[in-house]
């Protein structure tokens, strides 16, 4: 299979870093009491560290919304999903237990202030791409039986014309959620900068970490940039 960045994504933000993680053979159970204390923890960490007011000013979140806006997507109205996560934290909201793997993601998305989106692979058929939409691509909702028309023109990740995330990184569809049955996962990680010590490199190797030790499977990391815009896999 193979996953590609479309050339004019990086118009948007030339230093824009997609961090790609396959994990196969993946073993996933009910949240543990230390899973959801590991959650809970980053949760405490975040509204301990800041405010509502200071969400939108964090490095990856600021630079998620220009790129949204430079797409022509307003982040106002469809704002990036883990902008909604964080000020539903900040101001005192914690977050439902799902499985294990759904709430370890949640907790290394907090933890790093980064966006990190998981689909099961059961589901995915065609090529993925990130890209703008065009006429015959559709979505189906999360928690829907009935698949919705893409407007033309937004920036999107899918699956030949199945679209997994709509408005980029605002909402993911009912196709690919992560349940207690899934073995085979697409994990897609958006940064800024891939160095020692960056939310993206410290993101990723949390979830290679998960994947091999926590749910005894096996993982392949990738990273795809202006210099490197696809890879198979």
């Amino acid at each position: 299979m193979k996953y590609t960045i479309d050339k004019s994504v990086f118009e948007l933000n030339s230093e824009i870093k997609f961090g790609i993680l396959v994990g196969n053979n993946i073993k996933n159970t009910d949240t543990t009491p230390d899973d959801e204390e590991r959650l809970r923890k980053a949760e405490n960490r975040m509204r301990d560290e800041i405010k509502p007011k200071e969400i939108r000013d964090l490095p990856n979140v600021k630079l998620y919304r220009e790129v949204m806006q430079k797409s022509g997507i307003n982040p106002n109205k469809y704002p990036p999903s883990v902008e909604a996560m964080f000020k539903r934290i900040v101001k005192g909201g914690q977050l439902p237990v799902i499985n294990a793997l759904v709430d370890l993601c949640n907790a290394v998305s907090i933890e790093n202030g980064i966006s990190l989106g998981g689909h099961d692979l059961k589901d995915i058929h065609e090529d993925l791409e990130v890209r703008y939409s065009r006429k015959g691509d559709v979505f189906l909702p999360f928690g829907s039986e009935n698949y919705e028309d893409v407007q033309e023109g937004e920036l999107i990740f899918t699956s030949g014309n199945i679209v997994q995330t709509l408005k980029w990184v605002w909402r993911q569809s009912e196709l690919g959620k992560l349940t207690l049955y899934s073995s085979h996962v697409f994990f897609q990680l958006v940064g800024f900068e891939y160095a020692d010590g960056s939310s993206l490199y410290e993101a990723m190797s949390d979830i290679e970490e998960l994947v091999t030790n926590r749910f005894q499977g096996d993982c392949r990391k990738f990273l795809v940039d202006i210099n490197n815009q696809f890879i198979e896999f």
